[in-house]
């Protein structure tokens, strides 16, 4: 053990300039996408479809509405609550679903009660995947469209460029998390520090628009506009809908770097720049046509449209970020099979990297913004995923709050009971949008369902067929002892799971041909929850007999495994381990669709596709292709 000396003085400040580091990095990954909001928000809760005029009394109770929506939703809800539900670190619906997974030993109907959420709970984390989709295409697409403000002359090319810029994105997202808030990090300030400047200028030349901070305003505003009053709610939500990105990006950052950034940066300069955009439409009502570029100078148009369009690329990323915690969370959960996952922090768990899914995500945006050309058309489709996903997140919180912090059933039912009615309240108004776009997310999220369910009991079906076929690894050691048996040379090495098991793909071909090497190794591959392993504690032998060993790999999540280089000049008893002669021999199931009960045929069809396409094992260990053998079994779901 080293005698070093840490100075605690010293270790403070590198961890609280760490912290400053992350807070930074929280604005561009995790709030870019609540803070380009005040671009559409206020123009579409007037758009001509809601019968609004943008008068006086209207004006005012619409900011009522956005600022304690900022204050209740976003602040008090997810900021001091939701963030606090988190399973090691990670954040996201998915995280709180596992937190009320069923224990062992639990009724039978308690367990039924607890699938029916999990269920819930998988459906919202669908949900995202729509929302990941719709996010990018909408931000980009409304900052791009502010060129026309400039000339018409751009009209023709607002769609390429958006396509342009939205490519432009998903290619930088390999760097990783952490490089990426680096250098989204500073320009966000920047764009927080111009929205509460620009709301500062139009708030001094029509200070009565504070008076709007009185929630009376909000009772009036329903009380006049009624029916109109309710629909107009699906386009003030569009002021908190970064609210689940912030908690699915939990990981990436941590709780305090989130909270510090919106409390002193965020919150601030949203308020400032809605309220900036209220007194600028006191004075002139025409302004709605595009309330947020018109409230700059006409000197300053140009920096901000390009400001804009940097911020808007930059609040896309709240979601792709999202969407990769997510998915991870699932590929652990097993709700989708295995993915290549690339870890880019040594510091932080949940900075990642997923190219499948970033190339999906980026599919998906661009066809988005040639389907519905413009950001009104897309609004039409925002929203309604994510205050589904609200909606079931604040159910699930109350079961995590019953069961993990032991709240009285009047504690967590007063605090979700109170949640539950806002989040209905913009959940009613975005089901209104179905028709008009709101179909896509929830197609996009009935088809994540789907898959993540089918994948999730096709597993399930599959282990419960292969342990009928299980033989204990002491059983089948004192099986080959036999004189019948054939032992031929060279070195075998088995991966499995399980130590304790004999791997299927030994047992299958033992049961053909009555052989098996003269040397056997039987490796698991273990991923320890730490950022990296010790060389000298990465692998551990155990001796079975002369000529048979278990070896365990032992790897931490940001190390990519590499098994040939890591067992290369093992020694092994009495021989050294020769990976180039050796043979890997992994069990691969190839899964057939059939009418056999538990799972409807089309689901065992689409279960047999994923299997069919999932990273192979030799490909993810790194195995030399031309020494490995991989031992198919033929299996009718």
């Amino acid at each position: 053990m080293s005698n070093t000396q840490v100075d605690p003085k010293t270790s403070e400040k590198k961890t609280a300039g760490y912290k400053y580091i992350l807070a930074l990095g929280a604005l561009g990954v995790v709030y870019g996408d609540i803070g380009t909001s005040p671009l559409y928000a206020l123009k579409e809760a007037f758009h001509p479809g809601h019968h609004m005029i943008a008068q006086p009394e209207n004006i005012y109770g619409l900011l009522s509405l956005i600022f304690w929506s900022l204050m209740i939703v976003i602040s008090l809800k997810y900021l001091i609550f939701i963030l606090r539900a988190d399973n090691r670190g990670e954040g996201g619906i998915l995280a709180l679903t596992s937190l009320i997974a069923p224990q062992t030993g639990q009724s039978e109907s308690f367990t039924r009660s607890k699938s029916f959420l999990i269920m819930l709970g998988l459906f919202g984390t669908a949900l995202l995947y729509g929302d990941g989709m719709i996010t990018p295409a909408i931000s980009i697409l409304s900052a791009v469209e502010g060129l026309s403000l400039i000339t018409p002359v751009f009209n023709p090319y607002i769609i390429p460029i958006t396509i342009g810029i939205l490519v432009l994105l998903f290619s930088i997202q390999s760097h990783g998390t952490g490089t990426v808030g680096k250098i989204f990090g500073p320009v966000t300030l920047t764009w927080f520090i111009v929205l509460a400047a620009l709301g500062v200028y139009n708030i001094v030349q029509t200070p009565e628009i504070l008076n709007a901070l009185n929630p009376v305003y909000i009772y009036h505003f329903f009380a006049n506009n009624a029916w109109y009053g309710f629909v107009v709610l699906g386009s003030v939500f569009l002021v908190v809908t970064g609210g689940e990105a912030l908690y699915s990006d939990l990981g990436h950052f941590g709780r305090a770097p989130i909270q510090q950034a919106w409390f002193f940066v965020v919150l601030p300069s949203l308020v400032l720049n809605y309220f900036g955009q209220g007194a600028l439409l006191i004075r002139n009502p025409a302004a709605i046509e595009s309330p947020f570029f018109m409230m700059a100078p006409m000197w300053m148009l140009y920096p901000l449209v390009i400001l804009a369009a940097v911020a808007t690329t930059i609040a896309s990323q709240a979601l792709i970020t999202g969407v990769f915690s997510i998915t991870m969370q699932a590929v652990q959960h097993g709700y989708l099979p295995r993915l290549h996952i690339s870890h880019t922090s040594d510091k932080e768990f949940g900075q990642i990297y997923i190219k499948k899914m970033n190339q999906m995500l980026m599919i998906g945006c661009i066809a988005l913004v040639v389907l519905f050309k413009s950001s009104s058309n897309l609004a039409a489709a925002y929203g309604l995923a994510v205050t589904s996903t609200m909606v079931i997140t604040t159910i699930l919180f109350y079961f995590v709050a019953r069961e993990r912090w032991h709240w009285s059933r009047l504690a967590a039912g007063s605090l979700c009971g109170f949640f539950l009615i806002i989040d209905l309240g913009f959940w009613g108004a975005n089901l209104l949008k179905i028709i008009d776009g709101g179909w896509f997310p929830l197609l996009i999220g009935i088809v994540g369902f789907t898959i993540m369910t089918t994948w999730k009991r096709g597993r399930q079906l599959l282990y419960v067929y292969l342990q009928k076929k299980v033989v204990p690894l002491s059983n089948f050691l004192q099986t080959i002892t036999e004189p019948k048996v054939h032992r031929i040379d060279g070195v075998a090495i088995y991966l499995n799971r399980s130590l304790k098991d004999t791997p299927h793909a030994l047992n299958h071909t033992f049961e053909h041909f009555q052989t098996v090497h003269k040397k056997l190794i039987f490796l698991v591959v273990a991923t320890e929850e730490v950022p990296k392993i010790d060389p000298n504690a990465r692998v551990l032998v155990e001796k079975v007999s002369e000529h048979t060993f278990r070896v365990t790999l032992r790897y931490g999540y940001l190390e990519q495994p590499n098994v040939p280089r890591d067992i290369e000049n093992l020694q092994l008893g009495d021989f050294t381990l020769d990976t180039k002669k050796a043979t890997f021999i992994i069990g691969r199931e190839n899964i057939f669709a059939t009418n056999h009960p538990g799972m409807a045929i089309w689901r065992e069809k689409i279960f047999s596709i994923m299997s069919k396409n999932e990273l192979s094992a030799a490909d993810y260990f790194q195995l030399p292709k031309d020494r490995v053998i991989e031992i198919g079994m033929q299996i009718a779901m």
